[in-house]
């Protein structure tokens, strides 16, 4: 179980976390914005009241590779760190979390060596605070780094944080392009964990709470206001939950390389792929793959829809992308030399997770739907 710290109504549940982990020195991971937020000041206090020796560790890329991971990893080493906390997003949490797991390992990470090891029974207590609302990986045990260019995955049900900080506050500062990148970021866990292969009772729950969570307040999230934030803020922590079920499907195998090579936040990327993924699902329900089989995955469309509080399935589909089309996400030109780049970036073991089956076709047919 996760210790859940609201920051602005309760700061001191994180000085007596601190105080009851009996952390000393504690590794204290975060992107520069990391410094505007008032966590930031209050962890600096803390240092004095506590006792406690704070490192910190910066040098990291929006999306992190192995050797910044590792260089954070012998630092933690060797400064004898007993604790680790991550202020940022999805990146400042997932290189915590690398840090966390290859910590104890052998070796120095010399040509990838960490990837390579198992990850054990980890007893370093680890905290998460995110500074947007749509990752949700302070709520998922597995993380993204890169080694030589090639996307690599941490999973374990020991990164896991151990606690999570929901400050609303922290949103106070976002830009209006990554609220609304990282808002539809959220939206798309909960809808990809809703329809994966991989759903259960449990999942499905979190993700229609999450749904509807977004629907409610994402207009005064985008007006930044502060009741909205903190909604938001639950929203995506509670996506975050569903997918640590399920993992993500088709639509976030499909929006990586679109980042990458036309500058899209992730979470613009996976909303252009999810609105015209959707669309194709509900056309090829003969094509499920789902153990459950056709009417089950009817069925989920039908109450994705119901949540939504859409008149059919068709019109849910709609609705997201008109939603898409409201926040102004526009779609890339791509361009005729870039479509067998795209198709074989796609994650195979992601389609898996996906409820209709894809093959090569129907994927160049969806990134042909994307391109405006």
């Amino acid at each position: 179980m996760q210790t859940r710290i609201e920051f602005e109504k309760n700061r001191k549940c994180l000085d007596e976390y601190i105080r009851d982990k009996g952390i000393k020195k504690l590794m204290l991971v975060c992107g520069k914005s990391a410094h505007k937020q008032d966590v930031y000041e209050y962890l600096k206090q803390l240092s004095e009241a506590l006792e406690l020796s704070i490192v910190y560790f910066e040098e990291f890329e929006p999306n992190p590779t192995y050797d910044s991971v590792v260089n954070g990893t012998l630092l933690f080493r060797e400064v004898g760190c007993d604790g680790i906390v991550a202020v940022g997003g999805g990146s400042a949490i997932d290189v915590a979390k690398c840090i966390k797991a290859y910590a104890p390992m052998k070796g120095n990470g010399e040509d990838g060596g960490f990837l390579s090891q198992k990850i054990d029974v980890q007893e370093i207590p680890f905290i998460a605070m995110p500074t947007t609302a749509g990752t949700g990986s302070e709520s998922t045990s597995f993380a993204v780094v890169y080694y030589k260019g090639e996307k690599y995955s941490v999973s374990s049900k020991h990164l896991l944080p151990n606690a999570i900080i929901l400050d609303a506050d922290a949103l106070k500062t976002l830009p209006i392009y990554q609220r609304k990148a990282t808002m539809m970021d959220a939206f798309c866990h909960a809808l990809e964990s809703f329809w994966s292969v991989n759903s259960t009772d449990e999942s499905r729950e979190y993700s229609s709470k999450a749904i509807q969570e977004i629907l409610e307040c994402y207009k005064g999230y985008l007006e930044n206001d502060s009741n909205a934030n903190s909604k938001m803020l639950l929203a995506s922590n509670t996506a975050g939950m569903a997918i640590n079920i399920t993992k993500t499907t088709a639509g976030h195998a499909m929006c990586y390389k679109l980042t990458s090579l036309y500058g899209l936040s992730h979470g613009h990327a996976a909303a252009l792929c999810v609105s015209v993924l959707w669309k194709w699902m509900l056309d090829n329900v003969e094509r499920s793959i789902d153990p459950r089989g056709q009417e089950y995955i009817r069925r989920v469309f039908k109450e994705i829809s119901d949540t939504m509080g859409a008149s059919s399935e068709k019109d849910a589909a709609d609705m997201f992308e008109k939603l898409v089309e409201e926040l102004e996400l526009e779609h890339p030109h791509i361009k005729d030399d870039d479509y067998e780049l795209l198709i074989s970036s796609v994650n195979v073991e992601r389609l898996k997770n996906n409820p209709i089956k894809l093959d090569k076709d129907a994927i160049s047919f969806l990134y042909h739907e994307i391109s405006c």
